[in-house]
């Protein structure tokens, strides 16, 4: 009764509880496994027919799923986990069902089972990209549409001093600190609307109203309609360097020397009044021009390759150690100087700053160099660095103030203390080596413990001082506090690995292209889908590895289209189309393609999905509606053809009445009921069943009432007409491999004699009045249909006034109820015996009441017909 499911594309099991016994550990079998099931759990159909449910279930569902079933519900469902042939565990969600019409002791379940191991790993994802979020160093906030604060991550919470509860529903504008002119919000939204992102810098006022600076991005975000939802920010707190450039301008502008700031390439980025004043130039006529323009002409080429070898090994030092060094005025005149030189690295580019001293008479020098060392070192604290100097032993004869911003340590207490006091164990034994070597050491990362012991990381480049005879002096060098950097750098480091991970672990090939169009990145799903290795597909160009031929130009024109016009129909939706494989076959895809702009550039990311497999069960489905509107449609004619052949009325005379009724499956079945006068005093009366259901049956049905009709025209008894009917039958029903069984009664109506003769069915109920027992009216005969030729015994029997005859159909007698029990002969005749006092009409009421309490049903799997004769 199992093999409808057979076909569906659901994952279904059937199981069946046996309430049968009297123990309380009820052990749920499987009856019945389809194949989407058993594809799913790696078995073979049979390998699980009448074994335990617990063979395919973790402990935790077994124990889950038969608390639900212990329960005696009809219906519900529950997430679990099944597990496979393999011992491999697969989430799922199961639905029960219990099957109706059934033994209650023996009760059959559905198990729509649905794999839900997509949505598991979609939960997984988001729980970490939202654990991300939260752990971020950097401050996250998000808007709505309308700039309606709806997401703010602790980090954010940390630098605003403000709850998210006290920010949700509110307007970033609330931290506005003032001092930004309207004018600058309204350019950020106006540019923000226009390229859907902003940077920029932002002073804002914390809670407790402190004024505060970020450097801030701002994104749009968009849903597939390309419509804006919301609005995200990423902040970092740029408060330090803020006040550290602000000092270090006030400390340039103020400086009594020239301060010249150059780039890599040797071009003025920025010099104080005090190089005005020095070289006779304004201020924007020396800003972009190479710095060479200051050097005399015979010093300039050599000049050249001094400030590459100081890139080479970037040290704040004095320039020109041993040589007389001179500048050159507007006006062509040249005078001594002193430069010393410091590196800044800001993590964007590298420049170097130039303190240029006049030292045209010497004694002024003299003390104009003193004073410049003492503001060059002001200048230096300022930046943030600890300069120190160290004698020939480690010990500490020189620090500046900054020891205390990095360390926590007074000058003080720095000043006698040999270095390695202040390192973690492991660098004291690997510091000693630099110590013994007399080499400079550059960028060199050293692990010290703060004073309050937390650890610091710094960025170390130390100078050994050796004078003319080789003899170590002191060393000097500078340390730079790296921690924040070196913490973001390993938090960006681990993103690129999770990244990655996601990228490669992605059920769709990821595809990543340049602006060129060809393949920068290639994940192992495109590598299954499309057959191409990672290594050979980067650097090809995407149309020649996966779009067929016949779509390249138009892929190449969207392509420039976009790039000139920022027009893109195809971009941020999803999207069904055909790609190609390396053996050239084409396959359908579903793809998504999102627009990343990287500087001037941008790259596409590509989402590819295949579906061949859901093209064909799109296929199936359709093609199964088709199916079944064809049965719906042969249903219907059947019906009708099956209403048209029963009589239209009861015959009724004043010594007798015939009447029937038919009660119609759910699907057409065969039965068949006729009454008719064959002479004046002849009425011939039949029922019949034929075998199967729908259209065929019905015609079959047609057939044989029009040969009873043909038959009727001429003089024949019983056995004679079902012997012709038989015979006339024969090839069609033996050809559709069906048969029907046919009970023929003759009734004359002058003698009262009744002839009849029987093909197979269920003999008629005859009741005399008063009577508490029914008499079967039975012949031999064989059902039609199985041979030619066949022999039917007639009998023939008086009918008194007052005799009752009941035909009728399997379709009453094997009717089941709940538990399994047909409503048989015996039920039949006694219910024909209590009722024999009514009419035919009350009577086949009566029957069909019954049968539907006993039942406990309105509609039944076959016809129910009843014919009733009375005379008298």
């Amino acid at each position: 009764m199992y093999h409808f499911i057979d076909d569906l594309t659901f994952n279904i099991i059937i199981i069946e509880l046996d309430r049968s016994s009297d123990t309380t550990d009820i052990i749920p079998l499987i009856k019945k496994v389809n194949s989407s099931a058993s594809t799913l759990l790696g078995y073979g159909q049979k390998e699980l027919t009448d074994k335990p449910l617990d063979i395919i279930c973790t402990p935790e569902t077994w124990q889950t799923t038969l608390a639900r079933l212990n329960d005696d519900i009809s219906c519900g469902s529950l997430e679990g986990e099944l597990v496979t042939k393999t011992n491999k565990r697969i989430p799922v969600l199961i639905s029960l069902s219990v099957l109706p019409g059934q033994n209650p002791k023996k009760t059959g379940i559905v198990l729509l089972i649905q794999d839900i191991s997509d949505r598991k790993e979609l939960d997984k994802i988001q729980l970490m990209m939202h654990r991300a979020v939260e752990q971020s160093a950097s401050a996250v906030l998000i808007t709505d549409k309308n700039g309606l604060i709806e997401y703010i991550n602790p980090k954010f919470s940390e630098i605003s001093g403000y709850t998210s509860e006290e920010l949700l529903g509110k307007n970033p504008k609330i931290m506005q600190s003032g001092n930004t002119p309207l004018e600058h919000y309204q350019s950020m939204w106006q540019n923000l609307l226009n390229t859907g992102e902003w940077c920029g810098e932002i002073k804002n006022q914390k809670k407790n109203g402190d004024d505060y600076w970020v450097y801030e991005c701002v994104s749009a975000i968009k849903n597939n309609q390309d419509e804006v939802t919301h609005f995200l920010a990423l902040e970092e707190d740029i408060t330090e360097r803020k006040r550290l450039e602000h000092r270090f301008r006030q400390a340039v502008e103020s400086a009594p020397n020239a301060i010249v700031m150059v780039n890599e390439a040797g071009t003025i980025e920025m010099v104080n009044s005090q190089t005005e004043t020095f070289f006779g130039y304004s201020r924007d006529e020396l800003i972009g021009q190479p710095v060479e323009m200051l050097v005399p002409e015979r010093f300039r080429s050599a000049h050249i390759g001094y400030r590459q070898a100081y890139l080479a090994a970037p040290v704040s030092r004095p320039m020109g150690v041993g040589r007389e060094l001179y500048g050159l005025r507007k006006d062509g005149t040249e005078f001594p100087v002193e430069i010393g030189l410091s590196l800044i690295d800001n993590n964007e580019e590298t420049l170097i700053l130039s303190s240029i001293l006049d030292i045209t008479q010497r004694k002024e020098a003299e003390s104009a160099l003193k004073e410049s060392e003492e503001r060059f070192r002001q200048m230096a604290e300022m930046t943030g660095e600890w300069l120190w100097e160290q004698d020939p032993g480690g010990y500490y004869i020189y620090s500046s103030t900054a020891v205390n911003q990095i360390l926590g340590f007074s000058q003080d207490e720095v000043m006698g203390k040999h270095y390695t006091e202040f390192l973690t164990p492991q660098d004291k034994a690997e510091q000693q080596v630099y110590a013994t070597s007399y080499q400079p050491f550059y960028a060199l990362t050293n692990h010290y413990r703060h004073k309050d012991g937390h650890p610091v990381l710094a960025e170390s480049t130390g100078l050994p001082i050796i004078n003319a005879e080789g003899k170590l002096l002191k060393w000097r060098g500078v340390d730079r506090d790296i921690t924040a950097r070196k913490h973001f750098q390993d938090a960006l480091i681990e993103s690129e690995k999770r990244t990655r991970l996601i990228i490669e672990s992605s059920l769709s090939a990821i595809v990543i292209m340049d602006s060129y169009g060809l393949i920068t990145d290639w994940n192992h799903q495109a590598e299954k889908i499309f057959g191409w290795a990672r290594k050979e597909a980067i650097g090809q160009r995407l149309e020649e590895l996966i779009i067929p031929p016949r779509y390249r130009n138009e892929h190449r024109q969207g392509l420039q289209t976009f790039l000139h016009t920022g027009i893109g129909p195809l971009l941020n939706k999803l999207i069904e189309h055909v790609a190609m494989r390396r053996d050239g076959s084409e396959f359908p895809v579903e793809f998504s393609i999102s627009p990343l702009k990287l500087g001037n550039a941008y790259i596409f990311s590509g989402f590819i999905h295949e579906i061949t497999a859901r093209k064909a069960a799109e296929q199936k489905i359709r093609q199964a509606e088709v199916n079944l509107a064809i049965a719906q449609s042969e249903i219907k004619i059947a019906q009708r053809i099956q209403a048209s052949l029963s009589p239209s009325a009861p015959i009724r005379s004043d010594h007798f009445e015939v009447t029937g009724y038919c009660l119609p499956a759910d699907q057409v079945g065969g039965d068949y009921f006729d009454y008719f006068f064959r002479s004046e005093d002849q009425l011939d009366m039949i029922i019949a069943d034929v075998s199967g259901h729908s259209i065929g049956p019905a015609l079959f049905m047609v057939e044989t009432r029009s040969a009873i009709r043909t038959q009727a025209n001429r003089l024949g008894t019983p056995s004679e007409t079902l012997g012709v009917l038989n015979n006339f039958l024969f090839e069609d029903l033996d050809n559709a491999d069906y048969f029907i069984t046919l009970f023929y009664l003759q009734y004359n109506t002058r003698t009262h004699q009744l002839s009849f003769a029987n093909a197979g069915h269920p003999p008629p109920l005859l009741l005399s009045p008063f009577q508490r027992e029914c008499r079967q009216l039975d012949a031999e005969g064989m059902i039609l249909g199985v041979r030619k030729n066949i022999i039917f015994e007639e009998k023939t029997t008086t009918i008194s006034n007052g005799d009752l005859i009941l035909l009728y159909t399997d379709g009453i007698t094997e009717a089941e109820n709940p538990v399994g029990e047909f409503f048989g002969v015996e039920r039949l005749s006694d219910i024909f015996i209590q009722y024999a006092q009514h009419s035919p009409e009350g009577i086949i009421d009566a029957m069909l009441k019954h049968l539907k309490q006993f039942c406990q049903c309105e509609s039944f799997n076959d016809d129910i017909t009843l014919m009733i004769f009375r005379r008298g």
